[in-house]
């Protein structure tokens, strides 16, 4: 049966994934652990289900405005599906890794760093735009290598806990890439990226059992109409402000998680 709490809590954070392309796991996942008291395992689980469906949704609407870098997306997976397999390897040992205590406290960190980065992603983008011009060739020669190694941290991270592909993953880019990372890019190739990821990630946890369908079709509801019109709107709001909003809900839930 839909619950309209959590459709609600969808619409939030599918909205904020159109607009920003950031949010699906480090605004979802502290909701689910926080306000409705889900064990970590089944809100990383179901959380991974949501944002691959969700984005899915919201790349559509980037793809047919040719937003999306492929080159960049494609060096990313190099690093972040390996990764995110040898993770779904080690969850299906018997399960062991999800029953851990860590978990939370895991999930916790991570969503602090989100915080983190999104509130320093300015600073970060002028340094690499300082390197970018005034050593662009050194920058080019190890940006693959670089993309690739970023991938393989967020593969690591949204396994773990399903946080990061979105918000860390746009702040590794923005680092990497800051002349050629446009606003529009920068989202649009961020959503595709992480799509094939969470599915990937999120198999393990799927063929365990641990993903809550009612819960998942409840939190679709309310994202799916969301995402396609924060995606709609992507180029009229400013994301800017959008994104220090985020980054203080996430310090509060962060926070919230060692309290």
């Amino acid at each position: 049966m839909i619950d309209l709490a959590y459709t609600l809590a969808g619409a939030l954070t599918g909205f904020v994934v159109g607009v920003t392309g950031v949010g699906g796991g480090a605004l979802m996942t502290p909701i689910l652990l926080i306000f409705f008291g889900h064990s970590p395992a089944t809100a990383i689980a179901t959380d991974l289900w949501f944002a691959a469906i969700t984005k899915l949704v919201g790349a559509r609407m980037h793809y047919a405005q040719g937003n999306v870098d492929w080159q960049v997306a494609k060096r990313l997976w190099l690093g972040s599906l390996p990764m995110a397999l040898l993770m779904v390897f080690i969850v299906g040992l018997g399960g062991r890794l999800i029953k851990m205590e860590w978990l939370t406290q895991a999930i916790g960190v991570v969503v602090l760093m989100t915080a983190t980065g999104l509130l320093a992603a300015p600073t970060l983008a002028a340094c690499a735009r300082r390197w970018r011009i005034e050593q662009p060739e050194r920058l080019k020669a190890v940006q693959p290598a670089l993309t690739m190694a970023a991938g393989a941290v967020l593969g690591l991270s949204v396994a773990l806990t399903s946080v990061g592909a979105g918000a860390l993953g746009s702040v590794m880019l923005l680092y990497l890439y800051p002349l050629r990372m446009t606003p529009h890019r920068l989202v649009a190739t961020d959503i595709v990226h992480a799509i094939p990821l969470a599915l990937v990630a999120g198999s393990a946890y799927l063929l365990a059992g641990l993903v809550d369908e009612w819960m998942l079709l409840s939190l679709l509801t309310g994202s799916v109409p969301a995402v396609l019109l924060g995606s709609l709107l992507a180029g009229k709001m400013a994301g800017r402000a959008l994104q220090i909003a985020l980054a203080l809900v996430l310090l509060a839930g962060g926070l919230k998680v060692f309290v």
